[in-house]
């Protein structure tokens, strides 16, 4: 089995015009960033750490490792210890994440990069980071009837060391020949990725570190003020079917890459949406502030308070932040769990203004 960024089948691949169009919309919004990034500072550090928060949660909560609002943003602005299994995994991700947001110019995509990431994002947790797998990972899917099928067999715990290293060199190499849209080579490295399975544990967590380690390396910093692991917890279905579709034969060197990388510029481009709504929405001089604090809610998933939203929302005061409670609340769009001074609120379902 060889890697296809190590064979020639990568020049045999036919990339429709759908490929094309959205690689160029991607590429469009990369030649106008700077412009964006340039414009309403504030707005772009709330947005930062909105994102930062937003990242952490969603890439947890799609391995099913869910702790509380208030306990996640006291994490993540680390003002709080992790108390158990599932806030420690929440801190080593934070920690990586920081890391790549901090220094991406100065972390080289080797074998080595990827398993001192991976050391950061358990060491709290198990301790037992920044190891390859040894044993075999299978790859399961319980079905309705209670029955778990195998769904795809990752590549030995033998086989991985070299695995990881072929992917690695078949990168850069396709990199510095510079005959590929780097984009493209960030998609099948991600996906080769993941049919590696290298670790034991973490492997979706690190998949979507490393993409965004390598969009920057590449110029798109969009993951920066949008959150592209919310992205992927919105299109989960849609993430796993075409990941799916495009491990079959992989073994074989006859997959289809198409339907991954597709997915994988829709996830871009849908960053690049939000972002520009974003900035639509939130700078339009007086007001934003109230724009933003509306925007933050809207995000959130359970019970929230004024503190919550005062970590998430750097530089608006708790009395600006009373001020759009107030009026959300007066509206329905969001209703009072508790009063006083540890107040909480809740967001309204859409089914529950039917009803009323």
């Amino acid at each position: 089995m060889k890697l296809l960024l190590l064979t020639e089948r990568l020049k045999e691949i036919h990339w429709g015009p759908t490929t094309m169009n959205m690689m160029q919309r991607v590429a469009e919004f990369k030649g106008k960033q700077q412009l964006f990034f340039q414009q309403s500072p504030e707005i772009l550090t709330a947005m930062k750490n909105v994102a930062m928060i937003q990242s952490t949660e969603s890439s947890n909560r799609i391995e099913k490792i869910i702790v509380t609002s208030k306990r996640l943003t006291e994490i993540v602005n680390e003002r709080a210890e992790p108390m158990d299994r599932s806030e420690s995994e929440i801190a080593g991700y934070r920690d990586v994440l920081k890391i790549i947001h901090e220094s991406y110019e100065h972390m080289p995509i080797t074998t080595n990069v990827i398993l001192q990431m991976h050391s950061y994002l358990l060491r709290y947790a198990t301790g037992n980071g920044g190891k390859y797998k040894i044993s075999d990972n299978d790859i399961t899917e319980e079905l309705p009837t209670g029955e778990t099928i195998i769904r795809f067999k990752p590549v030995s715990a033998f086989g991985t060391k070299d695995a990881m290293q072929d992917l690695v060199n078949g990168f850069r190499k396709r990199k510095e020949e510079g005959i590929y849209p780097e984009l493209l080579l960030i998609a099948i490295f991600i996906l080769d990725f993941l049919s590696i399975h290298p670790f034991s544990d973490g492997n979706g967590r690190m998949a979507r570190l490393i993409t965004l380690l390598l969009l920057y390396q590449a110029g798109y910093e969009v993951g920066r003020y949008v959150s592209l692991e919310k992205c992927v917890e919105d299109t989960k279905d849609q993430y796993y079917t075409t990941l799916q579709k495009s491990s079959v034969g992989w073994h074989e060197e006859m997959n289809d890459v198409r339907p991954w990388v597709e997915y994988f510029l829709t996830m871009l481009i849908e960053a690049q949406e939000r972002f520009e709504q974003r900035m639509g929405d939130l700078d339009r001089g007086r007001g934003w502030k109230s724009r933003q604090v509306e925007a933050v809610i809207q995000q959130l998933m359970g019970h929230f308070s004024v503190s919550d939203l005062v970590d998430r929302c750097p530089g608006i005061t708790g009395p600006t932040i009373r001020q759009v409670l107030a009026r959300m609340s007066k509206k329905g769009s969001i209703v009072a769990v508790s009063m006083g001074r540890n107040a909480r609120w809740r967001k309204v379902d859409i089914e529950e203004e039917d009803l009323e």
